[in-house]
């Protein structure tokens, strides 16, 4: 399994949010960069990163601080927020990221996400599916739909989506725990290359995580507060 820490950006600042609220923004370094080069002297290869400036405006805003990362590192980014116009993908391209994550437009404009899919191919497109009670959530986690999030996903993969990053918004930022049923329920249906996000609070989650059959697992808030050491992510490495 793949230890994809996460680096989430507004005002070019590292910061986590509970539950996908802004008002509960806290900020943990002024540097990024300096948080992803420490990543990857843990041995760590991936790493995922959330333009949430660019998640409310709908397009990129911290493009520069994720170029820097990417020039900075021999990491495997991928990254999303914002990303709702081919131009804004092509632009998040060049800045060196290896993957992009799709959310919002793939609920909203299946048609343009699956053109994208074709264009960059399965390697390069990450689908998003931030859910709340398994039902899938866009604009910044601020707007629901009817989608089921094992119908949405299920959709995609048919069409040849390779990655999913699922997040249950609920659990999100709260270190209480990941959506493990939610999880066993989509590996147990859909055939994909899962990867856990939210709520992963230990070690034991993590190692859960793997025991289940995920692909991968994002660590946030669980390292930046200190439940999570980067020794121990380098353990996993």
């Amino acid at each position: 399994m793949i230890i994809i820490p996460a680096i989430d950006i507004i005002d070019g600042k590292c910061v986590r949010l509970s539950k996908g609220d802004y008002n509960t923004k806290k900020v943990y370094n002024d540097n990024p960069v300096e948080v992803a080069k420490a990543f990857e002297d843990a041995g760590i290869s991936h790493l995922h990163v959330v333009d949430l400036d660019g998640a409310k405006a709908k397009q990129p805003q911290n493009l520069k601080i994720i170029e820097q990362i990417c020039k900075a590192t021999n990491l495997k980014v991928d990254m999303g927020g914002g990303l709702s116009k081919t131009e804004y993908v092509e632009a998040a391209l060049q800045t060196g990221i290896a993957q992009f994550t799709i959310g919002s437009i793939a609920a909203k404009d299946r048609k343009l996400a699956l053109e994208w899919l074709l264009q960059y191919g399965n390697e390069k497109v990450i689908l998003g599916a931030d859910c709340k009670d398994k039902m899938i959530m866009t604009g910044a986690w601020e707007e629901g739909t009817n989608l089921s999030v094992i119908e949405f996903i299920k959709s995609y993969v048919q069409e040849g989506m390779q990655y999913v990053i699922c997040t249950d918004v609920a659990k999100d930022g709260m270190l209480e725990g990941p959506s493990t049923e939610l999880y066993k329920e989509i590996l147990k249906e859909i055939n994909v290359q899962l990867i856990a996000s939210g709520g992963i609070s230990s070690m034991e989650d993590v190692e859960e995580m793997k025991s289940i059959g995920c692909y991968g697992c994002i660590i946030g808030k669980a390292f930046y507060e200190g439940r999570i050491s980067l020794k121990e992510l380098s353990t996993l490495c």
